[in-house]
């Protein structure tokens, strides 16, 4: 019986039923390229909490907290997989849009949509990575970036449409933006550091969705500066890189 990559990873966060996950367990004793996925699974997920930590260990607010009291919501595709808490990210990601859309509109923010002027701009009806941020994914490399950075890069992976994403956090913004078009679209947006009340559950937020869109492994040093060194393409896996 063979198992696919969405499995292990199920296994590995503890989603599975427990057949499942003894008819794994006995294959892994059997089949050591197996075993090796599994514990690669298992190494890619101390990673990415150690990554996030940090924010996670800080309480919820309790204006996040209440309305979980008194509100469900109904998760009713079963394909759409998060290793930790669906539902604790769900109720972040609307409290904090809240807080966000507001400031990508305001003019006088640091996040204004004006050309040239902070980290966010709109193109037609993407929201892109601009100024300093643009530069940062352009340039940083997560395996070796200056400690006194403004804009610090977490992870770069590839999601399964197959476009290089890379997570960021600084004080006034936190996301997750992947390359298209030349350019860095945001496909996550959050409060950044500076915004202490939310910064628990923007944290949350990314984690979950780093884990939802990348397929395959986060890219170590050497795969991200062959990346970096393909203007940010990743070849398709059995294919050859971009010359």
């Amino acid at each position: 019986m063979t198992f696919d990559h969405d499995i292990i990873m199920a296994y590995v966060d503890g989603e599975l039923d427990l057949v499942t996950s003894r008819r794994i367990e006995r294959a892994a004793e059997q089949d050591q390229a197996l075993a090796a996925m599994i514990a690669q699974q298992r190494a890619l997920k101390t990673r990415l909490k150690a990554h996030f930590d940090p924010a996670l260990d800080e309480p919820l607010p309790e204006r996040l907290t209440r309305p979980l009291e008194v509100a469900a919501i109904p998760v009713s595709d079963a394909r759409r997989r998060f290793g930790w808490p669906t539902f604790a990210a769900m109720a972040a990601s609307l409290a904090l849009g809240l807080v966000i859309g507001p400031r990508l509109l305001a003019p006088d923010t640091a996040l204004e949509t004006a050309t040239g002027a902070g980290p966010v701009g709109v193109r037609g009806e993407m929201l892109v990575a601009q100024g300093g941020l643009a530069d940062a994914l352009d340039r940083q490399l997560a395996s070796a970036q200056p400690a006194s950075t403004d804009i610090r890069i977490g992870l770069t992976f590839r999601d399964r449409q197959g476009a290089v994403c890379r997570s960021f956090d600084s004080a006034a913004i936190a996301g997750i933006a992947c390359r298209q078009d030349d350019r860095w679209a945001l496909r996550q947006a959050v409060a950044g550091s500076a915004q202490s009340t939310y910064r628990q559950a923007g944290a949350s937020d990314l984690l979950a969705a780093v884990d939802a869109m990348r397929a395959g492994d986060v890219a170590d040093a050497a795969t991200e500066r062959a990346w970096q060194a393909g203007g940010w393409v990743a070849p398709r896996p059995g294919r050859p890189g971009r010359r």
